[in-house]
């Protein structure tokens, strides 16, 4: 009893901030080792990546997860030592409990036990693991993906396990997400006396029409699975300082989160329609953060609503809401991905913390998944 509350509290005391995992994944590799698992460890530039498995066959089911945290912030605003785990009032509190080496936990002690108890199950258990997540994302499960694709190892199922759950314990699982797209514009002037406006050119003013229809416009409906589309600056800035002096640029940071309904490359042709109409000069650079992503129905998003269904006593939601994960590097394998994990109300804040109950629970559900999926 208590494997999984126990494991949850040996990764909390690793300061694995990102992009360190401070030795988490050798831990959970010598673990999954005893039970016939083959390690590999990836490590690409300062990310350390881990790719473990037990079995050779199809269809190959995978946990997919992050050993990296992010800083605690003011320490002294801790009621605990943020890499220390203590238990008050039946919540386990520090840095990483719910997001989300409690899910990692829960993910390793379930397959113990289903390995254990089916050491000649069907298909291949999977562990995809990362210090990546909570940094650029740049060498971490994108790269293991690309490690797998030329392996050509193919992902038929994969369980996420960030916190995904709102109110209670698997209340809500996330079936996709939407696309994350990143604009970073530079509105064009000239520099001058505020004194004399005919001979600079303010890029403010200049771009105050624009800002205003873009910041108004409608991109799409959304649709069963998805909301709308939308649009938000995340940084405006510009100017010397002073209050004498007309700015030469204006530097604007911009977000579409965008449904199905909508490509980048249209986001992308109509914000450049609208920056044409409005006669800017600019510049203006993309980042895609993440492409959209949708599992609506499957084995696997069967197999989990069964799972909460029998362990909690739920009905759950199937939510695309909230912001990206690691899932958007999974899903255009082909894979069926769902993110399920512990209660969300406390990741990246002071005193996260997770319910001590939950994480047995949670155990208990993954065990169940890996029963229905994998058992011949």
């Amino acid at each position: 009893m208590n494997n999984c509350l126990n494991l949850t509290k040996e990764l909390i005391n690793r300061q694995s901030v990102t992009p360190e995992d401070a030795g988490c994944q050798q831990l959970i590799a010598e673990r999954l080792e005893k039970l016939g698992f083959k390690s590999t460890h990836l490590r690409f530039d300062d990310v350390d990546n881990l790719w473990i498995t037990h079995g050779d066959t199809g269809p190959l089911f995978a946990f997919a997860g992050h050993t990296d945290v992010v800083p605690t912030g003011p320490v002294e605003e801790w009621k605990t030592d943020p890499f220390k785990a203590e238990i008050i009032d039946d919540m386990l509190y520090g840095r990483g409990a719910a997001d989300m080496k409690g899910g990692i936990a829960a993910m390793v002690t379930a397959t113990e036990q289903f390995v254990q108890s089916h050491p000649d199950h069907k298909g291949t258990i999977a562990f995809l693991i990362t210090s990546d997540e909570e940094g650029p994302s740049i060498n971490g499960t994108r790269k293991v993906i690309e490690y797998l694709n030329d392996n050509n190892i193919k992902i038929d199922w994969c369980i996420v396990g960030e916190p995904s759950s709102d109110k209670q314990l698997a209340d809500v699982i996330r079936i996709g997400r939407r696309g994350s797209l990143n604009g970073i514009l530079t509105v064009k002037g000239i520099q001058g006396h505020v004194a004399y406006p005919d001979i600079a050119d303010n890029p403010i003013h200049k771009a105050s029409a624009f800002l205003a229809e873009i910041t108004a416009a409608e991109w799409d409906q959304g649709n069963a699975s998805f909301p709308p589309t939308t649009f938000q600056i995340s940084n405006l800035n510009a100017g010397t300082g002073a209050d004498n002096v007309i700015p030469g640029s204006l530097n604007l940071l911009f977000n579409f989160r965008y449904s199905t309904e909508t490509t980048q490359e249209e986001l992308q042709t109509k914000v450049a329609e609208l920056l044409n109409k409005h006669n800017l000069d600019y510049d203006l650079n993309w980042k895609l953060s993440g492409l959209p992503f949708l599992t609506e129905s499957g084995k696997l998003v069967d197999a989990s609503c069964n799972s909460i269904k029998e362990i909690c006593g739920i009905d759950t939601i199937r939510s695309t809401g909230g912001g990206t994960s690691d899932g958007r590097f999974i899903a255009p394998t082909g894979a069926e991905v769902i993110e399920l994990g512990v209660v969300n109300d406390t990741i990246h804040k002071i005193n996260e913390c997770v319910k001590v109950d939950d994480l047995e629970s949670l155990s208990k559900i993954y065990q169940n998944i890996l029963e229905q999926l994998l058992i011949k």
